[in-house]
Formats: C-alpha cells, structure tokens, sequence
C-alpha cells in the first residue's frame, strides 16, 4: 500500500452534511478518521456553503459530536461572500444582508456594517440562507438589487437538509431575486473558486484535498480551481450517478467514507469489478473503500467505451455477484 491521504495533503477540505455528520449525528467512523488525520498532521478545514451559522455555532456542533474543532478551522460562504463584497465597497459601508447571522458576522469581520433596513441606505447586498428571516427582507433587498447594487450570494445551492427531506435552498430565492431584478450574482460559495481561496487564507496549507459527497459542489468545485479530490460515499451520491458520470466530472479519489484517508486512495483489494451484458458484477471480499474504487473503475471503463452507463441495479455497498 502507497502512502495514506492523510499524510499526502497536508489540508482536508472537508464538506460537513453528508461527511462530517448527517442532521444531528456523526458519519458512522468520522471522529476517530479526523482524529487519525490529525496526529498524522493533517490539517482539517471545516467547510460550508451554509451562510446562516456562524463559524463558532457549527465548531460548537461539531464538538457534540466528539470532533475536535474550534472556529477558525470553520470556513462558510459567508466568509467568502463578505471578502467579495469588502472588494468592492468602501471601508465601513452599509450592507444589506437577505439571511441570517452568519453574515451579519462575517461582514463585520471586514470592517463593514450589516444591516435589514433598507432605509440605511446600503451600497450593496449580500444573500444567502437564513431559515427564519421575514418576507420584508426579501422583498426590501430585491429592490436594491434592482437598483444595480453590488449583489453577492453565498451560494446557489438548490435544496437544504431538513428534518422532513431537503427543502428549498438558498439558490431557490436566489433565482427569484435574479428573475424580479433581471440580474446574475456573484457567488462566493461551492462549486465557485472564492470559498475554496478562502479557506487557504484562513487555514493556509500547500496540498488540499477536497472531501466531500456531492459531485455538482465539492467534485466540480474541486476541479474548477485545480486541486485534487475523495468522494465519499456517506452523503447524497449512489452507485447510479458514477455510472454516468463524464470524465471531466470524475474525483481523483473514492471512498465509503472519512476512513478513506488512512488509505492511499487507489487499492481495489481483492475485489474485482467489471460490466458484463450491461450489467456490473463483483466478485471478491475486501473493506468497502476498495469495494467503491473497483465498481467506479469498472463503471468508467464501460461508460468511456461504450457511452452508455451500465446497469447498476441491485447492487449495494459491499455486495457480491454469485
């Protein structure tokens, strides 16, 4: 075996629903993997497309959780989208925030003054999730919006997890805003560069690796501003999707899970994996990292030469093909 992930890069930049933790529980492993990271001198940046919680509030979760944290190893969008503003505006100006806390915290970091009134007159808008913010300050900010304002959203992302499912994320208003005000926003957060130049200004680091579970923020984002990348298969991505997923697409890296980075990320074990009548086969025994690593081999050899993605039904995490 080559040498472990953890000791490869020398930052994990690291998605949290769907990695770090689901809802109100850790991912099955994930403590003791960040900790192994750590002692190996990894370095873990905790990273968010959420603008709503402050870096402090998610580093105090993730510590119920038995995850060792503090809040300058958290990087939000936020983050990201008040240093895009702060660009762009004087020092000390009025900012118009659609949200939550975490971006009246994040502006102020900045220099900057946050406010919901639109009759401070405000010289830019910053917009991204805030689950209990009034339709009065939607409606104010679109205004300015419309107006020509610097407009920065933290993120586009379409859903939010919620006790019920995913419901309608950031990028569902932002979109509204967009259609009422005939613009396009900047964006700060994933798959964009800005909250991935953010978290090396705050964590440093010369060798990231992303980590995450979603291809369309953390595996595009990855690839967008170059940096390598491990899929783990503990979130929102199932064998369907990497049957069909085009090359420019793919992560440099699979795994079940944060565990993965005590491996070097390439060995399929004893497992042997291939497409046969369009259907995937496996056979063989090993942990479920090389389980991953050897049906997605198998899935983008087919897809590559055949063009069309293989029958990947009834196959689950670690089965095997009589």
């Amino acid at each position: 075996m080559g040498t472990a992930l953890h000791s490869r890069y020398d930052v994990a930049v690291l998605d949290l629903d769907g990695v770090v933790y689901i809802g109100d529980r850790a991912v099955g492993g994930a403590a003791d993997a960040l900790a192994a990271a750590r002692v190996a001198g990894m370095h873990l940046a905790f990273v968010t497309n959420n603008a709503a919680r402050p870096p402090g509030d998610v580093a105090a979760h993730l510590i119920e959780l038995g995850i060792e944290a503090s809040p300058q190893d958290v990087v939000t969008s936020a983050q990201a989208a008040a240093r895009l503003i702060a660009a762009e505006v004087p020092p000390a100006s009025v900012v118009y925030v659609i949200g939550g806390p975490g971006l009246h915290d994040a502006l102020r970091e900045h220099g900057l003054v946050p406010t919901t009134d639109v009759d401070d007159d405000p010289v830019a808008v910053v917009q991204g999730y805030g689950p209990d913010m009034p339709w009065r300050q939607v409606i104010n900010g679109a205004l300015l919006v419309r107006r020509g304002v610097p407009w920065v959203a933290s993120n586009l992302d379409s859903t939010v997890p919620t006790p019920y499912g995913p419901g309608p994320g950031n990028g569902t208003l932002v979109s509204l805003v967009a259609t009422y005000a005939d613009r396009v926003p900047v964006v700060a957060g994933k798959p964009e560069p800005p909250l991935f130049r953010e978290t090396l200004a705050r964590v440093g680091g010369e060798r990231p690796l992303v980590v995450g579970d979603r291809l369309d923020t953390d595996i595009d984002g990855a690839i967008a501003v170059e940096w390598d990348s491990l899929l783990v298969m503990s979130g929102v991505t199932v064998l369907e999707d990497l049957a069909s997923l085009a090359p420019e697409h793919r992560p440099t890296y699979i795994g079940a899970d944060l565990g993965c980075l005590d491996s070097d990320g390439t060995s399929v074990g004893g497992w042997e994996a291939a497409v046969r009548d369009g259907g995937l086969v496996v056979t063989g025994d090993g942990d479920l990292h090389a389980w991953w690593r050897a049906c997605a081999t198998a899935l983008w050899a087919h897809l590559d030469e055949a063009g069309t993605p293989a029958d990947t039904q009834d196959r689950v995490p670690g089965s095997v093909t009589s």
